[in-house]
């Protein structure tokens, strides 16, 4: 259901789809829908959105607004994203509500997950 003056939607830059959707749905088990060569649409993700193909990146070094994950195990989301390509930016680290890490996609895009265990 659209909440009116609510977030609604969000979306990514992407230089591969294929490995993009083969990531999210990986770790994340993340749903796609084409809509043709240069984008695709997610959703099963807590919020739904979409990648368009571009030869850029977001990342919180440049300004982007950073999207962060909940996990109930921090160490086996982690696991899980490095086993499918993911790359660790900055590593598990304690902050005032829990404990967090940050990680780029396959595209580079930066994303952190955090728990409050």
């Amino acid at each position: 259901m659209h909440q009116h003056e609510k977030i609604n939607y969000v979306e990514f830059p992407a230089q591969d789809m294929s490995v993009t959707k083969a990531f999210f749905s990986t770790v994340f088990s993340w749903e796609f829908t084409d809509y043709g060569p240069d984008y695709c649409a997610f959703s099963n993700a807590g919020l739904d959105g979409g990648f368009y193909k571009a030869p850029l990146s977001s990342s919180s070094a440049n300004g982007s607004c950073l999207v962060v994950f909940y996990s109930d195990e921090l160490e086996q989301t982690l696991h899980k994203i490095e086993t499918a390509g993911g790359h660790i930016i900055k590593p598990v680290f304690d902050f005032a509500g829990g404990r967090r890490f940050h990680f780029s996609d396959p595209n580079g895009n930066e994303f952190a997950v955090w728990s409050d265990s």
